[in-house]
């Protein structure tokens, strides 16, 4: 399919890096526009729309729509599309180097996926109110996300993920070599306020510091 994206970036001359805003199941690249409010200073943000259409509306990453819980595999077409069009070419002033990751949902698992298929390419990813798909244990050996700092959000009323599917993925990606900072609230399927300001603050030191 082809490749839409909404895009912001700095104002300024100087190059910035790069996050990508990866949204849920019936997201399109509006939806995750919310999460970036002291981010788009820092960042060239680029939001992409899903490349299927979800059977509920919206647009979905996944290519095999009935499964609940899609595999590895489900997202490869998504990730290679991303990492085809997301380089040097794609917008002038960007560090593509070194990606920033930010997923809700479904986006969450999707961002998961990309971080452990291509560390090299990743600096630090969040994961919010997702989870890590089914047969991701090929991609834990030789701990593939050693230095890599992964930011973990989840509300514990969530009734379409349950927080069960969140610490694991918090466990797993542990395994895998990743720091990762856990943030668990008392809400349902959504980011909660005090989870949303760690978020900033996680990425925003980071760059700081980079």
């Amino acid at each position: 399919g082809d490749f839409v994206a909404r895009i912001s970036k700095p104002d300024g001359s100087s190059t910035y890096p790069v996050m990508l805003l990866l949204h849920g199941l019936t997201g399109n690249e509006d939806a995750m526009w919310v999460f970036t409010r002291k981010l788009s200073e820092q960042f060239i943000l680029i939001s992409p729309r899903g490349l299927f259409n979800s059977p509920y509306g919206g647009y979905s990453w996944n290519s095999n729509n009935l499964q609940t819980w899609p595999s590895v595999d489900d997202f490869s077409a998504a990730i290679e599309k991303i990492m085809d069009t997301i380089n040097p070419g794609f917008i002038e002033n960007g560090d593509y180097s070194k990606l920033y990751l930010i997923g809700f949902s479904q986006g969450a698992a999707l961002t998961y996926t990309l971080a452990l298929t291509y560390p090299e390419r990743v600096v630090s990813f969040a994961g919010l109110s997702g989870f890590l798909p089914e047969d991701e244990e090929p991609l834990l050996i030789n701990k593939p996300l050693t230095g890599i700092s992964g930011y973990i959000a989840h509300g514990i009323k969530d009734t379409l993920v349950p927080v069960e599917k969140a610490r694991h993925s918090v466990k797993r990606l542990k395994e895998a070599g990743a720091e990762v900072v856990y943030c668990e609230k008392d809400t349902g399927h959504k980011l909660s306020a005090p989870c949303f300001r760690d978020m900033e603050s996680f990425f925003l030191k980071q760059v700081l510091n980079s």
